[in-house]
């Protein structure tokens, strides 16, 4: 089969013929639809995840397709059951070997590609906003990189809950995508956001996949009590976090790994993707896809994330 494939430390990650893999006691064997790419793919590359595997290893975190075989003595969906998986990697690739716990049923009306664009993305958003920052109605959340894989979530998650949205992103375009989203307010990310957020009366919730400079913004303009969410650190820089600031203010830094909840209470991320799945089967989530791509452009659909040239999700179909 082919798969997007990184055979040892030395070798760039290519794709070429591997075996097709049979599953272990407790897996199931995917046949591939569909594979979302994220920028903890770029990280994993780079071996900067904190979750990089050894190779060799297949890239791709997070997939869509057809349960194909069951492991020995392995209960799980049954063979022809559309499923999404959270595997951590082996999603570029015609077919994958995964945790047979880890798989969810996709409803009729989801397609493959939505359902590889989903779990990470708006998990991430969902579990950051209602289960660590116990977010309020009438809050005022500000999300900075708004347009992006998981940003874009935060913001249409953050409107569900009844936050009022602030969306900080790069560009005309990238703001129009979450405005369409449903954020409340635009910020452009070069202007002085500190001084736009605070004119708007400040935040109570910060969501931040970008970190650097924006982090530092958004840090001097919160409320008293505010919540700040530290999800990835897409700038290429992990802002310092002065401890007196947190006290002079009362300010809560609050970590969050969608991925280690499943190590330490899967239960979270269970009933979170329950409520998200509802929502999505009553309209009330719309997947936003800027680029499918077939498993030939892989390094493309990668690049698009590296030069911050997509909006939403990047989703291959195999």
């Amino acid at each position: 089969m082919r798969a997007y494939h990184i055979s040892n430390l030395e070798s760039p990650a290519r794709l070429t013929d591997i075996p097709v893999p049979s599953p272990a006691k407790g897996e199931l064997r995917l046949r591939v639809e569909a594979c979302g790419l994220n920028f903890a793919d770029l990280l994993m590359l780079e071996r900067k995840y904190q979750d990089t595997p050894e190779p060799p290893y297949t890239l791709g975190m997070e997939v869509a397709g057809v349960v194909d075989a069951l492991g020995p003595d392995t209960d799980g969906p049954a063979v022809g059951t559309r499923v999404a998986v959270f595997g951590g990697q082996g999603g570029l690739a015609e077919y994958g070997c995964f945790a047979a716990d880890r798989a969810v049923p996709l409803p009729d009306g989801m397609s493959a590609v939505d359902a590889a664009a989903f779990q990470i993305a708006y998990g991430t958003s969902h579990l950051a906003l209602d289960h660590r920052a116990r977010m309020q109605p009438g809050e005022t959340l500000l999300v900075l990189g708004a347009a992006g894989g998981v940003g874009l979530t935060a913001v249409e998650i953050g409107k569900l809950m009844g936050a009022t949205v602030i969306a900080c992103a790069r560009g005309t375009d990238k703001l129009e995508v979450a405005r369409r989203a449903g954020a409340d307010h635009l910020i452009e990310a070069s202007e002085d956001v500190r001084a736009k957020v605070k004119a708007l009366g400040g935040a109570d919730v910060v969501y931040d996949p970008v970190g650097g400079d924006q982090w530092q913004a958004a840090f001097r303009a919160c409320k008293p009590e505010a919540r700040l969410l530290p999800i990835g650190f897409a700038s290429g820089e992990v802002p310092q976090i002065p401890a007196n600031h947190l006290l002079v203010k009362n300010l809560s830094v609050l970590g969050i790994y969608w991925g280690g909840y499943l190590k330490f209470n899967p239960k979270a991320v269970t009933d979170s993707l329950a409520t998200l799945l509802t929502w999505h089967e009553e309209g009330r989530l719309k997947p936003h896809v800027s680029h499918v791509l077939p498993l030939d452009e892989v390094a493309q659909g990668l690049e698009l994330l590296r030069s911050r040239k997509s909006t939403g999700k990047v989703v291959i179909t195999i």
